[in-house]
């Protein structure tokens, strides 16, 4: 299979030119740091940072077939990976499924559409805000978006500048981003108006670095690298195999690359029995966190009101995981953010699939689990998949809506230095909205956090 995956990689190298390169670097900007992708000037190098990074392998080839769609390399599509153009347009369709931001979808498309005489322009009205030697004749559209945001003049959320020199010329460009901006506003504003003492401000928004600096003694440090471990307890093949959770690999892929990304120690767990979980979580609370930041830990399985199941079928008590890691029993730990993420089954009888509704596709399962109750003891943050006594649905094709709506979002927001809190209310409206199935679910956060939780994004 790996033969075959990189004789695939080949193929696929060889049949791209210079510029369409460019263009994969380009829309690959939020996965691979920029100093990275300068250094690359050939498709199989390339290809060997994004396996680097965990964005493709042989049995992940999602983000491969977005990225030659976005480029319109249909029939790299088609042969050799077996794809469609209308297939990729459906996958795409699903919510949290794209991975190249609507951003970066929207600038490549501007570079798109701008005649070489527009482009002219829009390097004669940049010359005051850029270096000459970045605006030569040879620059592509893709290489002064770049330079531009190194200057900090387009951002993902600031395009006044490039508005402003568009609608000289190209009023049409302008009202896409226009309508860009505005989804974006009605995507990121109903929260304040839903959840208003959840939604924290945003330094960003206030205007100056000067403003989280005078916040700082309520926001916990997150200086060291690694910040911390990030550990996954997944469990997927059951010893009864009626209750496998097809599709939770996709959620441990998903969370590895953005806490890999976020600069944490991750380590996965696959298929533990109710023991080996207990025992598992309470070995990593015996660890020495004194040069660690945080603790994050992730628990996929099935269970029963206040417990989480081993593949056993025996439980394990939530209260007594989350306990290994108060300040007693975890002293290098205590004052420091402990974070725990549950998606779990509430019962031992596997539900049936519920049909799929227009944001949604493929077999989707339900995993549903109450809220345990929190220690009284400070630092700690729980986030379920759903409220007490509700069903929590997965896909078996593309992960858990509450996991991969998670992962987005923290993608997305992150980089905006929104605290984890906000980011889960983010999350916890995202997932109300969808309809799955003809139900509806409801995320639930528990907090004894005493100051913000930003995690910092690598420059």
């Amino acid at each position: 299979m790996s033969t075959d995956f990189r004789k695939l990689l080949f193929e696929v190298s060889e049949a791209l030119v210079t510029e369409e390169l460019s263009a994969l670097k380009f829309l690959s900007l939020d996965h691979v740091p920029r100093r990275k992708l300068e250094a690359i000037h050939e498709p199989k190098a390339f290809f060997e940072v994004l396996q680097e990074k965990d964005m493709i392998g042989a049995g992940n080839l999602f983000f491969l077939k977005e990225l030659l769609y976005r480029i319109h390399r249909i029939d790299l599509l088609a042969t050799p990976l077996g794809c469609s153009r209308e297939e990729m347009e459906r996958e795409l369709q699903l919510p949290g499924r794209a991975q190249v931001s609507a951003y970066r979808q929207l600038l490549y498309g501007i570079a798109e559409d701008l005649t070489s005489e527009d482009v002219r322009s829009v390097k004669f009205l940049l010359q005051k805000q850029l270096p000459k030697n970045k605006l030569q004749e040879n620059a592509s559209m893709l290489q002064v978006f770049l330079e531009m945001e190194l200057k900090g003049i387009i951002k993902e959320d600031n395009m006044t500048m490039l508005k402003d020199i568009l609608k000289r010329f190209r009023a049409d460009i302008k009202k896409k981003i226009d309508a860009y901006e505005e989804k974006e506003k009605e995507n990121y504003s109903r929260e304040e108006v839903r959840y208003p003492v959840c939604v924290s401000a945003h330094p960003e928004e206030q205007g100056a670095e000067g403003e989280a600096t005078k916040q700082h003694g309520m926001i916990y440090k997150m200086k060291n690298n690694p910040h911390g471990y990030c550990l996954i307890i997944n469990n997927h093949i059951f010893k009864n195999p009626n209750y496998n959770r097809e599709g939770t690999l996709q959620d441990g892929e998903a969370v590895k690359r953005v806490f890999t990304w976020l600069q944490f120690e991750t380590a996965e767990y696959m298929d533990l029995e109710g023991k080996k979980i207990y025992e598992t979580v309470k070995e990593y609370s015996k660890k020495d966190h004194r040069n660690m930041d945080c603790f994050v830990c992730f628990i996929f399985s099935h269970g029963e009101k206040y417990k989480i199941k081993g593949v056993d079928d025996k439980c394990v008590n939530i209260d007594d995981l989350v306990s290994c890691f108060t300040g007693t029993n975890c002293p290098s730990l205590a004052g420091k953010p402990k974070v725990f993420i549950i998606q779990a089954c509430q019962g031992s009888e596997r539900h049936p699939a519920v049909a799929v509704e227009s944001d949604s596709s493929g077999q989707l399962e339900v995993d549903a689990s109450p809220l345990t109750s929190i220690p009284d003891k400070a630092d700690i943050l729980i986030g379920m998949a759903t409220v007490e006594d509700c069903l929590a649905y997965r896909s078996c094709e593309t992960g858990s809506v509450y996991i991969q709506s998670l992962c987005e979002k923290m993608k997305l927001l992150c980089p905006r230095r929104f605290d984890l809190a906000s980011i889960l209310t983010e999350v916890n409206n995202a997932v109300a909205r969808k309809e799955l199935g003809g139900s509806k679910q409801m995320p639930k956060i528990t907090s004894t956090l005493l100051k913000k939780l930003i995690f910092e994004v690598p420059q």
